[in-house]
């Protein structure tokens, strides 16, 4: 029980950090390719720095509640916060959200209903040498591909990356989170997991300059859950509960479709964020 509760305070925490981390990166200088130089030019803005605690708050909820609950559960309910995100911006902050938008937000958020429906509670498996050594080697290609990541669909070519790195964040916390929390610094798992952390958020602020917050949120959260969910189930003794399997299967495939539809979407309009830049 506490587990869901703490996933429910980690997707309110998510989406404050989205909203804030979106507008202030709108408002960053634009520069070509995925500058991974972003972040530090937004250490000094007071707006990043709000949304970006609130990540950092989601993140540990996150990471604990990764200790008892299944991966495709936890990322279901992550993903949730740009749902959250996306009503709070739009009912005050006069964000404008496109049709096609909203379609996909909906396949979402019904394919997030059935993978938590789902769920199963159960102990993740420890990982494997060889599947420690495939999870580096992710990071190296997801920093790559980032690194190139240009001005075309730049939305999609920054956002899943990002997702890829979270995914490795997800599974790194699901076999951390059971164990001692005082050994983490100690064990090279949690500086993998730290260093995909980083990634992500860099490559996620990158997409969050280029185009509609909804897009790249949506792209990178299912990037994430639809990666993570099969190496929890494949690798990590991730439980289905009984007679539910198709339940995960058509939930991967809209979650899947979303993305499809979001890498074909035409450029989006800017969000109104004005009026949070001058009220900061």
């Amino acid at each position: 029980m506490l587990g869901c509760w703490e996933l429910v305070a980690s997707a309110v925490l998510y989406a404050l950090g989205i909203v804030a981390q979106s507008v202030a990166a709108r408002r960053a200088e634009l520069r070509p390719g995925a500058d991974l130089g972003l972040i530090a030019r937004l250490a000094t803005d007071r707006l990043y720095l709000l949304g970006f605690t609130a990540q950092v708050g989601g993140f540990v909820l996150a990471f604990l509640a990764r200790g008892s609950l299944p991966l495709y559960l936890v990322q279901a309910g992550s993903a949730s916060a740009i749902g959250i995100a996306t009503a709070f911006g739009v009912l005050v902050l006069g964000w404008r959200v496109r049709r096609v938008e909203v379609v996909v937000l909906v396949l979402l958020a019904v394919g997030m209903v059935l993978l938590g429906g789902a769920a199963a509670p159960s102990t993740a498996r420890d990982l494997t040498p060889v599947m420690v050594a495939a999870l580096v080697g992710a990071l190296v290609l997801t920093g790559l591909l980032g690194v190139r990541a240009g001005r075309p669909n730049a939305v999609v070519s920054a956002a899943v990356p990002a997702g890829v790195a979270f995914a490795v964040v997800a599974v790194a916390g699901r076999a951390l989170a059971g164990g001692d929390l005082l050994a983490l610094p100690w064990q090279p798992l949690a500086w993998v997991l730290v260093v995909a952390a980083v990634l992500g958020q860099a490559l996620l602020a990158g997409a969050l300059q280029r185009g509609s917050a909804t897009s790249a949120i949506a792209t990178m959260d299912a990037t994430s859950m639809v990666l993570a969910s099969v190496v929890g189930m494949a690798a990590m003794g991730d439980r289905i509960a009984p007679g539910r399997e198709l339940w995960v299967a058509v939930g991967l495939a809209l979650v899947v479709l979303g993305v499809l539809a979001l890498g074909k979407a035409p450029a989006a309009t800017p969000a109104a964020a004005t009026p949070v830049k001058e009220a900061v």
